[in-house]
């Protein structure tokens, strides 16, 4: 499967919306909007992604939309976020899009949290070098609690 990042399109934010509204990810990823199924929180969040000076791409998953991945954040703080459809979990696409945004974004460190359950996420996150620094708890909106989560780190 070929694996490629672009530029985030209009025509991929209903894909998105989509893929955030999905109750079995949203509950994997825990740290999701308070509201995922708020349109106009949804649309305005996008509009300030794409008009920053964050770096956010569509993962393509052989020619079709099946996530997003960013960097943002202030310098020396910049933390990568990543979503990858379901469908699509387990196959390698996390994986390669992470180290596709990484080559794009050569500057570190780079920051990554994810909850401490989510073995996926960490094994993508520590497949691609980010080491666990630091653990923390906080209220992932998704499970409606506060939960455990790993700190990450990419050094040089």
């Amino acid at each position: 499967m070929e694996v490629v990042l672009r530029a985030v399109h209009d025509s991929d934010l209903p894909v998105f919306f989509r893929q955030t509204n999905d109750p079995e990810a949203l509950r994997m990823a825990a740290f999701g909007p308070a509201d995922p199924a708020d349109r106009d929180a949804f649309e305005a969040r996008w509009k300030r992604i794409r008009s920053s000076a964050d770096v956010a791409r569509t993962v393509l998953a052989d020619g079709d939309v099946v996530g997003s991945a960013a960097v943002y954040g202030e310098p020396g703080e910049r933390e990568v976020t990543y979503w990858v459809d379901r469908a699509y979990w387990g196959r390698g696409v996390a994986t390669a899009a992470l180290r596709g945004l990484l080559a794009e974004v050569p500057e570190r460190p780079l920051h990554a949290r994810a909850a401490a359950d989510n073995q996926g996420s960490l094994r993508v996150l520590e497949k691609c070098g980010f080491r666990i620094t630091a653990r923390a708890r906080g209220f992932a909106n998704a499970r409606g609690e506060e939960i455990d989560e790993a700190v990450l780190v990419l050094n040089g």
